[in-house]
């Protein structure tokens, strides 16, 4: 797939990551009928996200590439060298902020009640560190699996879907545990408040810097695959 092909699968997979999540929430709240302080409900509505993510692993799968998190997108942006980069920063991230605008606007048309998507409930700096945390573990590990674990596509969605849906509830009580600055910005642009310092510190600058310090780390402490190691990898996929 070129380039032209990715950057629209970036929007698309973008616009229905923010359509997925609220689907997910009227299916358990609205269909289902559970209350928001269920306990049994909050378990249902964890299944039904993981669910979501395997259903989102398939579809990067078959673009061949295509990202809905700038995150993800910029990890792999570094790691590919300055063209690369350059086209992350440039290109592929702004399709993806311009694709969760999109699905927010498109949601809110549908769903007025729908909701105002994540808030901070800390300070900024404390939220600020939170969503780095998060945000450098979740890249630590889809890096590792990427890069150093051999084994299935379900088991390693297995994994990583377990993974963030754990960063995500540890730190949904603080900021929401987004670790997605293109999702959040489709809501925050829908409240007015995409370019408050709230929002760019804590939703963007927190986990750009903690995404690059991760890739840092990653690759000083392990070292990249070789050609041979590559090959035995490939077959197990």
């Amino acid at each position: 797939m070129g380039r032209l092909g990715i950057v629209v699968s970036d929007l698309v997979l973008s616009f229905m990551w923010v359509w997925a999540g609220v689907v997910v929430n009227i299916l358990v709240h609205g269909v289902l009928g559970f209350s928001r302080s269920d306990t049994t409900g909050e378990i249902v509505r964890y299944a039904f996200s993981v669910i979501s993510m395997f259903v989102f692993a398939f579809l990067q799968k078959l673009t061949k590439g295509g990202l809905y998190n700038p995150l993800t997108a910029l990890a792999s942006g570094v790691t590919g060298g300055f063209g690369s980069f350059i086209f992350t920063v440039v290109v592929r991230i702004p399709a993806e902020v311009i694709g969760s605008i999109l699905a927010v606007k498109h949601v809110i048309h549908i769903f007025p009640e729908i909701g105002k998507g994540p808030r901070l409930n800390v300070a900024i700096h404390h939220g600020a560190l939170t969503e780095g945390i998060l945000t450098f573990f979740i890249v630590m590990i889809s890096m590792g699996l990427t890069r150093k674990i051999p084994g299935s596509f379900f088991m390693k969605t297995w994994i990583a879907s377990l993974a963030k849906l754990t960063l995500h509830i540890l730190g949904s009580d603080l900021t929401g545990g987004c670790m997605n600055p293109a999702a959040v910005m489709g809501w925050a642009y829908a409240r007015g408040e995409h370019i408050t310092k709230e929002h760019l510190l804590v939703y963007w600058l927190g986990p750009v810097k903690a995404t690059l310090l991760a890739v840092w780390f990653f690759n000083v402490v392990f070292k990249p695959l070789t050609e041979e190691q590559e090959k035995p990898k490939a077959k197990s996929e």
